[in-house]
């Protein structure tokens, strides 16, 4: 028993000092959450985790989440000791070019990393979304005898993340929910970046995780790593999600900086740091030090994940006897292949000149995929009559119903984001999340982890410019379409009618390695007559010509997305009789004709086509790439206004006629 402690202890301070050295060496990074937190993850991973370091994808691991992500080498310190692909050169790299060990985890990066952590909060709801696709997938597929969905969610939180907005809304749904898988570990060091709680942070947190619905576990002293692992004991029995406090001192072992802000965000030290492994009673030299029999005590992992993979995978086997067409329909889940044929038979909208909503024409799109892929999950912020996100013939996903594929969000637009990447990062479904583009800046933080760790979330976006109307300035996003189009690797589509809408969703649901985003309007806007206009498979590129004056050379181009696309259609006719010949442009998504060939981008706007004219109901920051200097932009450089959507078009300029005259005045002085 004694020896055991010993090297407990020992584990346990390798943790710390392998965090702290590297921190050192970078000479940046943040040694006191690791320093402090040790012996909870110590407990989580040696006690509790299920996982298979050699295949960090196994569908059925637990889950990890360093919440508090600037601690990321309290991770990185994990993963090399129990035998991930992370060999400890990459710890001695910390924080460098290049390197696997970025200052905070980076998901897709790292082996083993499950979540892009560092925005405080983001993890915490991510966990939730995690555990609401591991409750709906055992509702799926699990069987009597066969539990192949069965994990737990774990993670490490911090007195930031519970400050944070986004963790309080997602603790109040995850509450709801029952969503008992979660068990996270509460690392109450009670200190931030500018020093104690005391100044910001005095309300009593387990209450209000209580009043949450969670189960609320303290553990006096978080070294005590007995306690420890009976609070999570304790923790897997309940029903509820459950909240552990453990009360820990940061920078633990630091001479001077134990349990002050001095601890949070800066190397030690060399002369603290040498008094805490004198303290502590280790070595000061080598850094980096791992002692063989702890290293190879963290090395059981490698076996025992290895093992229980195995009888995972021998219980799959016999699975696939019995229910072979639900094992067939789960492993095409897990290696995220789409249904064969699963884009046909979608709806074909006939040509009208009243048309509909965009947004009405992506409820009955989003409802025929929905039939064809069963993965397809997901819902709105208390808003989904108003973005047509029901998926009809399924019921919501609840505490006593986790087969549905409806989700209650409520009205949590920022835990909605983080829940839907959770998801995502889970796999097994595809996670969409709806609400009105102007509350997208609710959910910014989300949407932009989203493209950064490559998740094929979906984000469905309506009432998307002025063209909502009454609600006013408020409600309306004239700002939003750039400032979402500045996200590196989030493809933004704004169909212009309800067959761009079906190719929108098309190119959504195949793009499994990056976000997609959905801009659909309120108001009705007509549908194309695809027999006089090109088909709207062009949205797949971006743009594409919708039609250009017959036998004449085109002078002019206009170039329009979403619903100033009927705008350009109306100014293209009258210009055409006034004797101007037009070519036509819909222009759904700036990303998806970057991507296209540049031979193909010149036959749609070629070099010596340079009168040009774009039409959006926005700031029209961004769009003279695409124009050029000759050209004119037509967009929004203020706020909107409250009245019926017509007149505010009217009011600000975006009419048949001032295009016409513009294209005129442009036309003229070219031929002048």
């Amino acid at each position: 028993m004694e020896n055991s402690l010993l090297l407990q202890d020992k584990a346990i301070n390798t943790i710390r000092f392998l965090s702290a050295d590297a921190v050192q060496q970078a000479n940046s990074g943040h040694p006191g959450l690791p320093m402090g937190a040790a012996a909870m993850a110590y407990t989580v991973w040696t006690r509790h985790l299920r996982h298979n370091p050699v295949n960090p994808d196994w569908a059925n691991r637990d889950r990890f989440i360093l919440s508090g992500g600037h601690g990321s080498m309290l991770l990185y310190s994990l993963l090399h000791l129990t035998g991930y692909d992370l060999p400890l050169e990459e710890l001695k790299r910390f924080r460098q070019w290049g390197s696997k060990t970025p200052g905070h985890p980076e998901y897709g990066l790292t082996p083993g990393v499950e979540t892009t952590t560092g925005p405080l909060g983001q993890g915490f709801a991510n966990g939730v979304g995690m555990a609401i696709a591991e409750r709906h997938l055992s509702a799926v597929f699990n069987r009597p005898g066969y539990e192949l969905i069965d994990h737990y969610v774990y993670g490490i939180v911090t007195d930031g993340d519970l400050m944070e907005g986004v963790a309080s809304e997602a603790a109040s749904l995850a509450g709801h929910l029952k969503l008992g898988k979660i068990i996270y570990l509460y690392d109450d060091n009670r200190i931030s970046i500018e020093g104690s709680t005391e100044l910001t942070f005095t309300e009593d947190r387990g209450k209000r995780f209580e009043a949450y619905g969670w189960q609320v576990l303290y553990v006096p002293d978080g070294n005590d790593v007995e306690a420890i692992d009976q609070a999570i004991q304790q923790a897997k029995n309940d029903p509820r999600p459950s909240l552990i406090v453990c009360r820990t001192h940061i920078g633990f072992g630091l001479p001077t900086r134990q349990d002050t802000a001095k601890a949070h965000g800066e190397p030690a030290g060399e002369e603290e740091l040498k008094g805490a492994k004198e303290k502590l009673g280790w070595p000061l030299e080598p850094r980096f030090y791992i002692p063989e029999d702890v290293l190879a005590f963290f090395r059981q992992a490698v076996h025992r994940g290895a093992d229980e993979e195995k009888r995972w995978n021998e219980l799959f086997k016999a699975y696939q006897k019995d229910y072979p067409d639900l094992a067939g329909e789960f492993e095409r889940r897990l290696k995220k292949q789409l249904p064969l044929r699963w884009d046909e038979g979608l709806p074909e909208f006939p040509a009208d000149s009243k048309g509909m909503a965009t947004r009405a024409a992506s409820g009955k799109v989003l409802n025929a995929l929905a039939e064809k892929l069963p993965e397809l999950m997901g819902g709105s912020a208390d808003l989904a009559p108003s973005t047509n996100t029901w998926i009809n013939g399924t019921p919501a996903f609840q505490a006593n119903s986790p087969e549905g594929r409806n989700i209650h969000f409520g009205v949590r637009e920022h835990a909605m984001g983080a829940v839907v990447n959770g998801m995502a990062y889970h796999g097994g479904v595809i996670p969409f999340g709806a609400t009105f583009l102007v509350f997208a800046d609710y959910m910014r933080p989300a949407i932009r982890l989203s493209a950064l760790s490559h998740l094929p979330a979906i984000w469905v976006f309506t009432h998307d410019s002025i063209g909502l109307g009454e609600d006013g300035p408020t409600h309306q996003p004239v700002e939003h379409l750039a400032s979402l189009r500045a996200i590196p690797g989030l493809t933004v589509i704004r169909p212009a009618d309800a067959n761009e809408v079906r190719e929108a969703w098309k190119a959504a649901v195949a793009n499994r390695d990056t976000p997609t985003l959905l801009a659909l309007s309120r108001q009705a806007v007509p549908t194309l007559d695809r027999s006089i206009f090109n088909p709207a498979e062009g949205v797949h590129k971006g743009a594409y010509i919708l039609r250009e004056t017959s036998g004449k050379k085109p002078e002019v181009l206009l170039m329009a997305s979403g619903s100033e696309v009927d705008l350009i259609v109306r100014a293209g006719e009258q210009l055409e009789t006034e004797g101007i010949a037009v070519r036509l442009v819909s222009f759904p998504s700036w990303e998806l004709f970057e991507k296209q060939p540049e031979q193909y981008r010149k036959e749609v706007l070629p070099d010596e086509l340079q009168l040009r004219v774009a039409v959006e109901a926005g700031v029209p920051m961004g769009w003279e790439r695409w124009v050029g200097p000759k050209g004119i932009i037509f967009g929004l450089n203020r706020f909107g206004a409250s009245a019926p959507y017509k007149v505010l078009y009217e009011q600000f300029g975006f009419t048949v006629e001032a295009i016409v005259s513009a294209v005129k005045k442009l036309a003229g002085n070219s031929r002048g």
